[in-house]
This record gives structure tokens, sequence and C-alpha cells, in this order.
């Protein structure tokens, strides 16, 4: 973090100091961190009361490992502090003044229904090809994760690349004003949230707020193929660049195919030229995100070769996308199952079709969450979709999930992952692919991290909702 002194943090926050005589001289030049056991010295720690823990019973321990102040809303005892009326927003505040004192810091906000993390490794590795990039860690996209990553920020870091998710209107807008984007992506507009927002129109305005929030002199990056996120240029102050499969697009793809393992190779033709680019995740709809990466770091000053070859080396980095195990077995796991929505399920599957098998095609597709009275619908969609394919077995594991086995003719239910388990650990044979599919808490990036270790029961077992040991942020 840039060194900030308690004084400065109070100013910031409106806040009132407790625990020192000499504010200025207590600095904060560590982690800034909601979890105390992540303290080291120079921290502040935020003392944050969650759901299921209050953070101010861990300052103590904050303490211990090395904070030299805590953020809270009440006062503790013998502990340089700032005590504020609300932790979550002056958490924000603070991370807003970590970005007011890097002047020569480039932001680049992504949001999107479906592959913001994605995205957000694949920019963060050509970026940081070329200059010192922070970029959240896993999926910290909210009121909570931005300013996470906001505070990993040094005198030193030129690009900030934040993911920003939204859970109803305004949050977006909320999270611009913490780290204000000279770029914006927005990559797709799809049922995610469905029941929180009740229309994909409430989505896409939600999603929207980050182009708006670009100034004159930046750029929106547009999905052109989604057809909500183009019309999102309409009105837009700043520069607009339409990246996709489209004619019409500015950064487009050509002559798109894929090897044995679905990763894309395709001609890149944008403003700076026409090259050949290679990727090494595994799915066409990375040629989609790759695109939006391209165009990004074009405009924030890389050569088009440095694009190609950052591209091109990116490896994935997030679990548990698209994320292949070829067991010694013969059999091959393919564990997407971090989240899930109907876009990115077909994505999903589409990509396992497009793969070279040797023996049969597996779908192990959980619940997807948060889709509203349009759930039963949207997932025996995806069922039928998936018996349009070149699939040669579907379980759907869960309730949420058995209209997805209702609309795919000889599909298998089972009620939960142990079920699945014991049923794919019998039938898999040597030569066979498994996809692993669902929303993060359905859990079954669990089972196929039991499924790509060999199925032994040492894998990691699903934790108990609402376990948690610290006042830790909860993000989508």
């Amino acid at each position: 973090m840039i060194p900030m002194s308690l004084a400065e943090v109070r100013d910031l926050t409106g806040g009132v100091v407790h625990g020192t005589d000499n504010p200025d001289a207590v600095v904060v030049e560590g982690t800034v961190t909601t979890d105390s056991r992540e303290c080291v010295p120079g921290s502040l720690y935020v003392a944050r009361v969650g759901e299921v823990a209050d953070g101010h019973d861990f300052v103590a321990a904050a303490v211990q490992s090395g904070a030299v102040a805590a953020l809270t809303s009440r006062v503790v005892e013998d502990v340089p502090c700032v005590v504020v009326e609300d932790v979550q927003t002056a958490f924000g505040q603070v991370a807003r003044g970590v970005v007011d004192r890097a002047p020569e810091l480039r932001v680049v906000g992504i949001t999107g229904s479906s592959g913001k993390t994605s995205v957000k490794d694949l920019l963060a590795s050509v970026l940081s090809s070329v200059a010192e990039t922070v970029a959240p860690v896993n999926s910290l996209n909210g009121e909570i994760g931005v300013p996470l990553t906001v505070c990993r920020v040094t005198e030193t870091t030129r690009f900030l690349v934040a993911e920003m998710g939204a859970r109803g209107v305004g949050h977006i807008d909320y999270l611009t004003r913490i780290a204000p984007p000279q770029v914006a992506i927005v990559l797709n507009v799809g049922s995610a949230h469905l029941g929180e927002f009740g229309s994909r129109e409430n989505i896409a305005s939600a999603k929207a707020e980050l182009p708006r929030a670009v100034p004159a002199e930046g750029l929106a990056v547009l999905n052109a193929d989604d057809p909500l996120v183009a019309a999102m240029a309409s009105g837009l102050r700043s520069r607009v660049q339409l990246v996709g499969l489209a004619p019409e697009a500015d950064v487009r793809a050509e002559d798109v195919s894929l090897d044995e393992r679905g990763r894309a190779a395709y001609t890149l033709v944008c403003p700076k030229g026409r090259a050949r680019v290679t990727l090494r995740q595994s799915g066409a709809h990375h040629v989609g995100n790759s695109l939006a990466v391209a165009a990004a770091a074009l405009e924030l000053g890389l050569s088009l070769d440095q694009v190609v070859a950052g591209l091109s080396a990116a490896e994935a980095v997030s679990r548990w996308r698209m994320e292949i195990t070829d067991r010694p077995d013969g059999v091959v796991v393919v564990n997407d199952a971090y989240n899930a929505n109907p876009h990115s399920m077909r994505a999903a599957l589409d990509a396992v079709v497009a793969m070279h098998v040797r023996g049969e095609r597996w779908a192990v597709l959980g619940g997807m969450l948060e889709l509203g009275a349009d759930s039963d619908a949207e997932h025996a969609s995806v069922g039928a979709y998936a018996a349009s394919l070149a699939l040669d077995h579907l379980v759907a594991v869960g309730k949420g999930a058995r209209p997805l086995a209702d609309a795919f003719p000889g599909a298998e239910w089972v009620p939960d992952i142990d079920a699945a388990h014991r049923l794919l650990s019998a039938r898999l044979r040597s030569g066979d692919l498994v996809l692993l599919k669902s929303s993060r808490d359905s859990g079954l990036r669990w089972l196929g991290d039991r499924l790509a270790a060999g199925g032994a029961d040492g894998g990691q077992a699903l934790p108990a909702p609402g376990t948690a040991t610290d006042a830790q942020a909860v993000t989508r």
C-alpha cells in the first residue's frame, strides 16, 4: 500500500482517532485487510461486521500479527483506531485515497454477467508483462473486494485491474467512485442474478454504470456480439471500441480455429494491424474475452506485438475455470464449477464438445442459482441445449438441477455430490471426458477436485454453509 498515516485515514473517512495521541506518527504501510490472519507489520485491519462474525473480536489478533491500527465502528481499548459510523463506506474512502495518491495509475474496470474473472486474469497477465499490475485475487469484485484490491497499489504500480460485480442498480456506480476507470470493459448481459434484477434490461442498466463512468478521454470496450452491450455505446461521453466476431467490430477475430483441447487460434484485426493469436485457455468463448483484453491493453499503450505475446503466453490463474486435469487412468476432468449462469453453462458445454475425446463425453451439471421465477425454465433450456450437442451422458446434481435432466433424454439425476461421486467413480472409463459445471454454492467444484484426484476420499470436502473464522467479505 502507499504509506498513509492514521491522521490521513481519519481525514479521508471523517472518523475519530482513539488509542494514540499522535496519529501522524502511526503509519500504515503494510497490507490493508479484513482478515486478521493476513496482517503483517504495518497493516491496517478493517474490522468489518459480517453475517457470521464480528471483526472487532479479531482486532487483538490483528495487532499481534503486526497491524499498527484498525478501522472500526466502536472503540477498541489500547489499540490505535479510527472509529467511523460505517466501516464498509469508510474502507471505500480509504481505497479512493490510495488511488488519488497514485497519479500515474491507469485503472481498468471489468464487468459482465460471466467471464469477469477470466478476463481479469488474462488482462493482468498481459499488462504485468510490461509494468507492475495489481488485480483482484480470485473474484474480489464487490464493496469490500474492490477496496481490498485497490489498497494493494504501491507507488510503483502502473496498472490496476478492477473486477466489478453488481447485485443491484447503483452498485457498480459506487465501485467506480472508489476506482475511477480510464478504460471500461463490458463483456455480456446474461441471466445471472435475474431474480434480483427482474429482467435482462435491468441487468444491462446496472452494467452500463461502468462505461458511463469513463471520462471523455477514456475508452469503453463493448461486446459487439451482445446487442444489450453494444447498445450501451449510445450517449457515452468516452470513446467506444466494439470487440467481437461481428464484422462491424473495431477489434475482431477472423479465421478462428480450435485445437484438440478446444484452445482457440485466430487472426486479430484491429486499428493497429493484424496478427495471429494462439490462446492457452480452452473454450471458444475465450476469443471474445481476449479481444476485450487486446483492446484495453492497446489503449493502455502496449504495442500489438506485446499484446499478442502476452495473450499467447497467458495461463489460467483462478481455480475452477475450465481447469483441466489428465488423470493417470486416462480420464480427463474439466472443472468449470466456480460459478454458472445459462450463458456460461452453454459456453462450457460448447467447449467440451469441441475437445477431442477418445471415450465418452460426460456433463455433470448442478443448479444455477439466483435466476428467480424463470429458474426451472432456464435450467430446462440448458438441458435441451445439451441434448442438441455431442454429449454421451448428462448427470444433473441436486434439486434445482432436476429440470436439466428432464430436458435431456436419458439423463440421470442424483440428489447430491456424494451420489454423483459414486456414480461417476463406478462408470468413468479411460478416454472419457467429464465436465463439472454449477453455481458456486451448488458445490460441484469440490466434486471436480475429488474426481481430479482420482476420486479418492481425501479430496477437499464441501465446507458447511456459513463457516467462518473472521469477518471476511463474501463477493460475487
